[in-house]
């Protein structure tokens, strides 16, 4: 299983920072990967845009993979800033694997609870949303997953986080920061980013 390993890169959601993937980063170095990293975007609050935070996404891959191939774990905001990374920055070309853990992939109703730039880019019909949307080749190479749960309180409606393109999968974990430490999704996240 572990021939096909490339180093991880995990980006974290709003209000977060990069030690809510500890369960996931200790269960994938547990079963044999050797890096793993997550980023600490600044500022966390969505005071940055989402193109700002694509920028210090595509400077964490260099530095974790300079010019190498690698997958990549967004949660919550973070897998939308992985998408606009994907689709708007190129890194497309060189992630293998795309997983989105309960993303805003069609906007949330909780981003109307803010006004800050990254926030408004998250409701629903913005225009970055809406402009994601109309790029003909999304993904190219890379294989797109989307993990969520239709119990989340924070991407409203849970469906939002259905990406076209992904092979979706639904669990049936309580709550938005529950995804990160459920063994389900975890064994998951480690069979995706482990198989040939």
């Amino acid at each position: 299983m572990l021939a096909c390993v490339l180093p991880v890169l995990c980006v974290h959601g709003i209000w977060d920072t990069g030690s809510v993937f500890s369960s996931i980063e200790g269960a994938l170095k547990q079963r044999g990967w050797g890096s793993v990293h997550a980023v600490d975007l600044v500022p966390n609050d969505g005071s940055a845009d989402v193109p700002d935070m694509a920028k210090q996404v595509e400077d964490a891959a260099n530095q974790l993979a300079p010019g190498a191939p690698l997958d990549v774990i967004g949660f919550s905001m973070g897998a939308l800033v992985l998408r606009y990374w994907l689709q708007r920055l190129g890194g497309r070309e060189r992630v293998r694997r795309f997983i989105s853990i309960s993303g805003p992939h069609h906007g949330t109703l909780t981003a109307w609870l803010s006004g800050k730039p990254g926030a408004v880019q998250m409701r629903p019909n913005s225009a970055l949303i809406e402009g994601l949307f109309t790029d003909p080749d999304p993904w190219g190479r890379t294989e797109v997953h989307a993990f969520w749960t239709p119990f989340d309180l924070m991407i409203l409606p849970p469906g939002s986080s259905a990406l076209p393109g992904a092979r979706e999968r639904r669990f049936n974990v309580p709550l938005h920061p529950m995804m990160l430490h459920s063994r389900e999704v975890i064994s998951a996240v480690a069979e995706v980013l482990g198989s040939p």
